[in-house]
């Protein structure tokens, strides 16, 4: 496994905004991390990042104990980050902010390599390189902070609310391109906003309440879940229409375990 969790616990001041989360995502797995607002879900990918300093419990990638490192030693060991709200730097241009991105030490030497690798992916970013990055359109800063990202050449890239404010079209080809990514080798923990697309895309998601997993399973069965979409994902009577029609294959093999495992403790 790539990256577990276990037990981990995040206060700010004497307000506790994770208890006790364990989850894990094996190499190569999309892994969908859903709840309500103020669950918990920008906190966990926080103080996966080094952000944030647990007070208890471990995180470990790749089977190193990483829980407290700070960001900057969390990144380099591979694990990228794709922040709310994309964090561009508005006044360097597009290629600034790659060769920014480049700067890890892990990522040195392959710094014309990766912005090549960018710019096949996100043909639009090579036809602005030289653009202030704060005059492009907010569909454009998401790819620019994608982008960014993978120029650290990360193993393990965490997405957090990435559709956030962007028009449904290029919600659609965000989507399109995580899926890309994942299927390229990367490994995928997403926090989304979208719980259908997210659940659509993920092998294996977990449910946010209160800062504990209240439930976790496969992304398939979590959307077909009635009780999960109601009570848990919040999914609107005409997103539930929508997601109607043919059943779907499910993403993972079915496994003597439960679909659904509900979390009691």
């Amino acid at each position: 496994m790539i990256l577990q969790v276990e037990k981990l616990d995040l206060f700010y001041g004497d307000a506790q905004a994770l208890d006790g989360i364990s989850l894990g995502a094996e190499e190569g797995e999309l892994v969908a991390i859903v709840g309500a607002n103020g669950a918990g879900k920008s906190s966990l990918i926080r103080t996966i990042a080094g952000i944030e300093t647990p007070r208890a419990g471990r995180i470990r990638f790749r089977g190193q104990d990483i829980a407290g490192l700070p960001s900057h030693r969390t990144c380099n060991l591979g694990i990228g980050q794709v922040a709310e709200g994309r964090q561009i730097f508005p006044t360097l241009t597009v290629e600034e902010n790659l060769e920014v991105g480049a700067l890890l030490p892990r990522a040195r030497g392959r710094t014309k390599a990766t912005m090549h690798e960018v710019f096949t992916l996100f043909p639009r970013l090579a036809e602005r390189r030289r653009q202030a990055a704060g005059t492009m359109s907010g569909g454009e800063q998401q790819m620019l902070a994608i982008g960014r990202c993978l120029m650290g050449r990360p193993e393990l890239i965490m997405f957090d609310e990435p559709s956030l404010g962007l028009a449904p079209a290029l919600v659609q080809e965000l989507f399109g391109t995580i899926r890309a990514l994942n299927k390229s080798g990367l490994t995928v923990l997403l926090v989304e906003q979208n719980v259908a697309h997210s659940l659509k895309l993920a092998n294996r998601g977990y449910v946010l309440e209160n800062g504990r997993i209240a439930l976790s399973g496969t992304g398939q069965a979590l959307l077909n879940d009635a009780g999960v979409r109601h009570a848990y994902l919040g999914i609107s009577p005409e997103a539930e229409r929508a997601m109607e029609g043919p059943a779907h294959k499910p993403l993972m093999e079915p496994t003597s375990s439960p679909a659904i495992r509900v979390d009691r403790t």
